[in-house]
């Protein structure tokens, strides 16, 4: 899974190179181009985080506005783009052009519903926020004095972004759109680990530690003597206020109840939010139903790899073994970390089997930080700059060690590395011929995560799945992502306790415990979001089959691969259509 804010700067405005639109005499396709480059340029204005995450160093001495002001300002500019938007005849632009036209208004119109369930009155949760803001240093490079002086320009300013995150949290609090007290019981200790004594030891203080050389020690000693001084007297500060009003006001506010039907008007929310995510019609009872289906079909699988292996026991069993065998796991982080990078290696190599057209941009593998690690999932994606500075990141994590099956580390990459996230967040960066918010995939979660969960099938076709806990590993991850659609239509629908859905999970995945509980609050914390992945990859392998079935001999893989990733992301449906013109194609 992708990190979610990283994810939706990657997303949202992933990209450099400005599209340029072709020229044309048709008035239509001119001013929708330029309503296009209007909103890319005012988004990437409006956070400045994002641009800094996409590697656009214009606006690095500044963190996003998130006051009530500005989040309404930029509520009344979607509403502007919109009404501009419907100003342009559709009727008069080219069908490609229509496709754009409508994908852009897809895009805004999912924003403005949004804006009405308030969330962003939850400025923050146990997996990342104000309190892990440092954390944009591992996007950023610092080679020449601007940048210093950028980053001390944020350290000035970020106390001002904590007030406004407190002055949200505050406005949460009346409007009871909060989450419950078990996932956000989490975030004193991460706040904890930004308030420190010795400035030096600040996350913050990062940059100090080392300069370029073209930097003169009288500079770098200048530079170094600030950023502690603004870590002592305003960040460190700042952070211990965040702490005081977090446990003294915020957390006793916090329902015990985990779903988002606790909210005002949270089963509408949670309907929409289904369907913003799936980018479906399809209500919470139908995914939940899909869910069990699915977790009943992948427990067959299971169950015949378990008599395979010779294991004397039911399922249930043969979960608690595979959770306490030690020669399942490693030892140290070390040697975790090491495992994963020899894996994506034996990766590489096989992918032209599979796919006409790879991606340019590399990628690398690292570890997650330890500051999140014991709070976060198993690994995400960092989407790299299209313009090939930054490399894309592949991060894993090793937290406790002793509790990552090394059965599970061949779908895991699959899913986040390539073919997965990286190898089509990477070729999206690289359709020049798109305009850029075609390139990003914002709201089209059914398609990217969608596609990751349908490179986790391909494992057997790249070489790998040779050994049978391999395979078992992958039933794994895709019964976690069926066991997700039950579990999440469940907490936030039907009502269920955390224990119900963590009981569920147990009974139906081989994971440790310490994933799924990790899991279960992030699906507390994020409504929806992770129902995209089962609904997304359910339409690729039905298209993928349709398209096998119908042309035969004439089926290339590759070929449906290159047209799948061909257009960027889009909506299920649309997908669904653009593979039906390609299989008719194909067959005449």
């Amino acid at each position: 899974m992708i990190r979610e804010r990283r994810a939706l700067a990657a997303l949202m405005l992933a990209a450099l190179a400005w599209w340029t639109p072709p020229s044309s005499a048709n008035e239509a396709v001119a001013r929708l181009h330029a309503l296009f480059e209007d909103e890319w340029q005012r988004l990437l204005r409006e956070s400045p985080e994002s641009a800094s995450y996409l590697g656009d160093a214009r606006y690095n001495d500044r963190w996003d506005d998130v006051s009530p002001d500005a989040i309404e300002r930029r509520h009344a500019a979607d509403r502007a783009a919109l009404a501009r938007l419907d100003a342009i005849d559709r009727a008069e632009l080219p069908p490609a052009e229509q496709l754009n036209h409508d994908l852009f208004r897809h895009q805004l119109t999912q924003r403005i519903e949004g804006h009405a369930h308030a969330q962003f009155l939850i400025p923050l949760n146990q997996r990342g926020g104000v309190q892990t803001a440092d954390e944009i240093l591992d996007v950023l490079r610092f080679l020449d004095a601007k940048a210093y002086e950028d980053w001390l320009a944020r350290l000035r300013a970020l106390p001002k972004l904590i007030d406004q995150t407190i002055t949200l949290m505050r406005l949460g609090i009346e409007a009871q759109r909060l989450l419950p007290k078990v996932v956000m019981q989490r975030v004193p200790a991460q706040i904890e680990k930004q308030i420190v004594d010795d400035p030096t030891q600040s996350p913050f203080y990062r940059p100090f530690t080392q300069f370029p050389d073209t930097l003169p020690a009288k500079q770098r000693k200048r530079y170094a003597k600030e950023a502690q001084a603004l870590i002592r007297e305003r960040v460190v500060p700042a952070y211990r206020e965040l702490h005081r009003f977090f446990v003294d006001d915020y957390l006793p506010a916090c329902p015990d109840e985990v779903g988002v039907w606790k909210q005002p008007n949270g089963e509408a929310f949670y309907a929409w939010a289904a369907r913003r995510y799936t980018t479906t019609a399809l209500t919470p009872d139908e995914i939940h139903a899909i869910g069990l289906a699915e977790v009943e079909r992948i427990r067959g699988e299971m169950d015949a790899i378990r008599e395979r292996v010779g294991f004397d026991g039911d399922l249930p069993a043969f979960f608690a073994h595979l959770r306490s065998e030690a020669r399942f796991y490693f030892d140290s982080g070390e040697e975790l970390l090491n495992a994963y990078r020899a894996l994506a290696k034996r990766i590489d190599p096989e992918l032209p089997r599979l796919f006409g057209r790879m991606p340019r941009l590399p990628y690398g593998v690292r570890a997650i930080p330890d500051n999140i690690a014991p709070d976060t999932t198993t690994a995400y994606y960092l989407p790299g700059a299209a313009d090939g500075t930054r490399a894309g990141w592949y991060y894993v994590n090793l937290y406790r060690p002793e509790t990552r099956p090394k059965y599970e580390m061949e779908a895991l990459t699959l899913h986040e590395a390539v073919p997965g996230h990286h190898f089509q967040i990477a070729l999206a960066q690289e359709l020049g011929e798109l305009p850029q918010f075609r390139k990003q995939g914002w709201g089209m979660t059914a398609f990217v995560e969608g596609w990751a969960l349908y490179a986790e099938s391909l494992g057997e076709e790249l070489g790998l799945y040779q050994d049978p806990y391999a395979k078992f590993g992958a039933l794994t991850y895709e019964m976690w992502r069926a066991v997700r659609l039950v579990v999440d239509t469940g907490i936030h629908h039907k009502r269920w306790t955390r224990q119900q859905a963590i009981d569920f999970f147990m009974a139906n995945a081989a994971k440790s415990e310490l994933d799924i509980v990790n899991e279960i609050d992030r699906y507390i914390a994020w409504p929806g979001q992770a129902l995209a992945y089962k609904i997304g990859q359910l339409k690729i392998r039905e298209l993928r089959s349709r398209a096998e079935s119908t042309l035969g001999e004439r089926f290339d893989v590759r070929a449906f691969h290159d047209r799948v990733l061909g257009n960027g992301a889009l909506p299920l449906d649309l997908l669904e259509r653009d593979i039906d013109a390609w299989i008719a194609e194909r067959k005449s």
